[in-house]
């Protein structure tokens, strides 16, 4: 049997063990063979040493994040538990990472994962930039983040923000009201994030003059986008020419960020994604960068993170179980084609002989 008697200092203890010790709950059911007991600030681990040792490391890595972020999710919890590495994707305070803009009341707001981080210095550093990456990333609010920065700042002089209004199993024209209120519905992640951080006041004087503009992507045509900051949302769901057609509206004193998921296309089977076709055209041009998030930078519920890895999974196990069937085709056509040979060879069928 081994003890270990641990005192910890310097971080809030309710967030470290979790209202009614949820947080260390979790700590134990990972380790049902420590018993692990809390006095205050001082923990007691016994069970045998190895295993002691294993929910000592864990305790630690728990602190360690505490200290670092001044905050202990249950999901950064449940992900070290479960072996994940959020160090390796969370950025700590002693790294080098600015505060974009301050939100509604004094928020504010930074990037939270490595992966954000490189977004923010890639818009800085790039006029055009791909952000690609599953939902709850961060990509559109990010986005919208670095846009009122610019505008803050007078860097440019109006924000347009836009997104393909593509139907998603529903029909507009069945929607009430005018166009505006149709499509409205597909914009409304654009104006929540800037309800987060432009007061309500000014965001409605900035949407009366037109400093911010927000509209579906078929009312971008014929326009030259300049002096503004442009950021192009769902982009999966753009057609080649759509995507084209906004790629080519970029004025000389213009920034644009296009976000998109490809995993998440809702354009009919047989169209082409223009975003796939940008980013492969794109590629390596400069001026242009292209920056990837995954589930280790998910900010929404813990359990998007595990369903976004589920349906990765999933689709992987497809995409195995479709190249497994043409594989068999293809040998089955190959076998075929042999065994036909042979016969011909053997006269057991007529050879294809045109000559008199």
């Amino acid at each position: 049997m081994s003890e270990i008697i641990l005192t910890v200092d310097g971080v809030d203890l309710l967030e470290l063990y979790g209202e009614k010790n949820s947080k260390l709950n979790l700590l134990r059911r990972a380790h049902p063979d420590v018993t692990i007991t809390s006095r205050g600030n001082s923990l007691k681990l016994a069970g045998e040493k190895k295993d002691t040792q294993n929910a000592k490391s864990k305790l630690e890595q728990m602190v360690r994040m505490l200290r670092d972020h001044k905050e202990l999710s249950t999901q950064t919890v449940e992900d070290l538990m479960a072996g994940g590495r959020p160090f390796d994707s969370k950025l700590g305070t002693g790294e080098s990472n600015t505060t974009i803009v301050h939100g509604r009341a004094g928020k504010v707001i930074k990037a939270k994962t490595r992966n954000q981080r490189t977004f923010v210095e890639s818009s800085e550093n790039n006029d055009i930039v791909f952000a690609l990456g599953p939902a709850g990333t961060g990509k559109t609010y990010m986005a919208v983040a670095l846009a009122v920065r610019a505008l803050r700042n007078r860097i440019v002089k109006k924000i347009i923000l836009t997104r393909p209004a593509v139907e998603a199993g529903e029909s507009l024209g069945f929607l009430p009201g005018d166009l505006k209120d149709k499509v409205d519905p597909y914009l409304r992640p654009l104006y929540d994030a800037l309800d987060d951080m432009v007061p309500a006041e000014k965001l409605a004087k900035f949407m009366a003059d037109r400093t911010i503009e927000v509209a579906p992507l078929a009312f971008m045509r014929g326009r030259t986008l300049d002096n503004a900051f442009i950021i192009l949302d769902e982009a999966q769901n753009t057609t080649p020419m759509q995507i084209k057609m906004f790629l080519t509206r970029i004025g000389p004193s213009a920034k644009a960020i296009i976000n998109g998921d490809l995993s998440q296309i809702d354009l009919p089977r047989n169209q082409v994604s223009g975003l796939y076709q940008a980013l492969d055209i794109l590629s390596g041009l400069e001026g242009i960068g292209m920056v990837k998030l995954d589930e280790e930078d998910v900010v929404r519920h813990r359990l998007v993170k595990s369903i976004i890895k589920a349906y990765n999974k999933s689709d992987e196990e497809n995409q195995k179980r479709w190249e497994e069937k043409r594989r068999q085709k293809r040998e089955e056509r190959e076998e075929r084609e042999q065994r036909e040979a042979r016969d011909r060879d053997h006269g057991a069928l007529p050879k294809n002989d045109f000559s008199e």
